[in-house]
């Protein structure tokens, strides 16, 4: 009976040609039953492999805020996604000055890329390498694994893509500073800050050693920052901590050797904040006998001295260090630089995309984050296409009817008309057309249009290179990834000025959501939307809630908030690991 069953079984469940097989061998019994499986696996792989050929390939250069924030959204039933980066983690950067001075360890600020995708309903892979190069024209990416050179097997490879998501970050600028590669410590990865902690203990420890001059002391403990920005004035802050909080009381025979110095070539540090906020900073930083040297600019730097001139008089002057951190701004990386010069990008500092983050001049191409920058469209350039587009009745003029329609349109293909309206407190787009009088008209021409719109690109501004703005990008392009089917036949974007058409997507349009600067002392400043600014004591806490809000998982979030008790009761651990 077992057996009849195993073959009435095999009749209802699989193709004729096995129906048949079964009935012309039934001696061969579950033998045979296994032989019907066996094939039906074959199919179903088959069919998945089929399935898999018909998605597009999307590779992935990069794991930092645009490339996972890109990865984490993207509905993958679609797509074929592969991830190349030499990092197998995502790490929360915004935290990396906690690190350098264990207010924050490192493991509590990252999160393995294969975990993070391993939560997505299908399949994604990851490969840890370094991407070497990017031939476009023939649609393939050139890696080379980053693992140990004794390892069996070839460390290069190469992946085919249909589309290509660039967001591989950016290094340090030095501006071909001398010294500055071989002498100086960076602040852009987690193992910058690792090493900068264990440099900072190594000072004191070389400071305190039997036999040194009070000068040589004094060199040792001079702890210089270049560049003061966010990150910059954090490593200031955080350092000065450290020092007053933890250190002094571990080598209480030099704290009163101890140096630190932030050298900015501009007249005020956190200039790209709100004027209130870095007049606060600047006080806190005297009060605090953090010494800031504005309008200096950095010559050379050598292993014992760092040499720098004065904007206002010229005069080149000399200071000895012992630890000099350089944070003046990014660069593109070397596989972005080459890839420039294939697409005719070669004289520009970073790589150029449209609104919707394609990479100018190539096809199938998207940049995110740090390594790209969004070329805005100028709406002077197209100032008569858009005048006869809303003419609609050919007479030469725009009534505000006829410039109604078309307002929609335009605040959303051109942003900067936004951000003048706001900075010239301006209610709606109509007010430009107004006369010199303030007197609404009926009507204007061409000249009158263009003169009223001529000012608006003043107002065309570059985002920073924040995490902020990478994160909403990968957020933006896996939402086009995952709309783009439907939206072919149904665009949802502004109107192609000079035809009927419609741009497929919306543009990508970035929400400043504010930015903080934590100051030391467990003060902080804070410059919010709607010109509102925070500063002292009770923006510390917001920073608190706000960056552990933030954290990618429950994981790092719970370690980084222990992280922070850690440090109020037992202090910072000053161990040279």
């Amino acid at each position: 009976m077992r057996v009849f069953s195993l073959i009435n079984r095999v009749i209802h469940d699989h193709s004729t040609p096995y129906k048949l097989l079964s009935l012309f061998c039934v001696s061969g019994g579950a033998s045979l039953v296994a032989f019907s499986e066996s094939q039906t696996e074959s199919e179903r792989h088959s069919v998945e492999l089929s399935q898999k050929k018909s998605k597009k390939k999307v590779v992935v250069l990069g794991t930092g805020w645009a490339g996972t924030s890109f990865i984490k959204d993207l509905d993958i039933s679609s797509y074929d996604v592969q991830v190349v980066s030499p990092c197998n983690y995502f790490a929360f950067t915004p935290l990396l000055p906690s690190v350098t001075c264990g207010t924050v360890e490192a493991r509590s600020i990252v999160e393995p890329i294969r975990k993070m995708i391993k939560k997505k309903s299908g399949e994604i892979n990851f490969w840890e390498a370094d991407c070497l190069k990017i031939d476009a024209a023939n649609k393939r990416v050139f890696c080379r694994s980053n693992l140990d050179a004794n390892a069996v097997g070839s460390n290069e490879f190469s992946l085919e893509y249909d589309y290509l998501v660039i967001a591989v970050g950016a290094q340090v600028n030095t501006f071909n500073t001398p010294g500055v590669l071989e002498y100086c410590h960076f602040l852009k990865e987690v193992e910058d800050a690792q090493r900068i902690r264990r440099t900072v203990i190594d000072c004191f420890e070389k400071a305190v050693l039997p036999g040194l001059s009070e000068a040589e002391r004094q060199t040792n403990l001079h702890f210089i920052i270049v560049g003061g920005g966010p990150t910059g004035v954090e490593f200031a802050a955080e350092l000065h901590d450290f020092v007053q909080e933890d250190l002094v009381k571990l080598y209480p025979s030099v704290k009163d050797l101890v140096k630190i110095t932030v050298i900015q070539s501009g007249d005020h540090i956190l200039n790209t904040f709100d004027e209130r906020i870095s007049s606060f900073a600047e006080q806190k930083f005297q009060r605090d006998g953090i010494e800031v040297l504005t309008g200096s600019r950095v010559v050379n730097v050598s292993d014992k001295f760092i040499n720098m001139k004065m904007k206002s008089t010229g005069d080149v002057f000399s200071v000895p260090h012992g630890m000099v951190l350089w944070s003046t701004g990014v660069g593109s990386r070397p596989v972005v630089k080459d890839f420039m010069e294939q697409i005719g990008q070669g004289n520009r500092h970073v790589l150029a995309t449209d609104e919707w983050l394609r990479v100018k001049g190539c096809q199938d191409v998207y940049a995110l984050g740090d390594c790209a920058t969004i070329d805005q469209r100028k709406i002077m350039e197209d100032i008569l296409t858009i005048f006869k587009a809303a003419d609609k009745d050919n007479s030469g003029t725009l009534t505000m009817d006829e410039f109604e329609d078309v307002i929609e349109d335009i605040l959303v293909r051109y942003p900067q008309v936004e951000h003048y309206l706001t900075s010239k407190h301006l209610p709606d787009v109509t007010y430009l057309l107004k006369d010199a009088q303030g007197n609404e008209r009926e009507e204007v021409n061409y000249e009158e249009f263009k003169s009223a719109i001529c000012r608006v690109d003043s107002q065309t501004k570059c985002l920073p290179a924040t995490a902020q703005v990478a994160a909403q990008q990968g957020a933006y392009l896996s939402r086009c990834f995952n709309i783009r089917e439907q939206s072919e036949t149904n665009p949802e974007g502004p109107r192609i000025f000079g035809g009927s058409a419609r741009h497929q997507f919306r543009p990508f349009r970035y929400k400043h959501l504010g930015q903080f600067a934590p100051l030391g002392g467990d003060q902080a400043a804070a410059e919010l939307p709607g010109d509102w600014v925070s500063m002292g004591h009770s923006t510390q806490w917001l920073w608190y809630s706000v960056y552990a809000s933030k954290q990618v998982s429950w994981r790092t979030r719970f370690l980084v908030v222990s992280d922070w008790g850690r440090r109020y009761i037992f202090g910072r651990d000053s161990s040279r690991i």
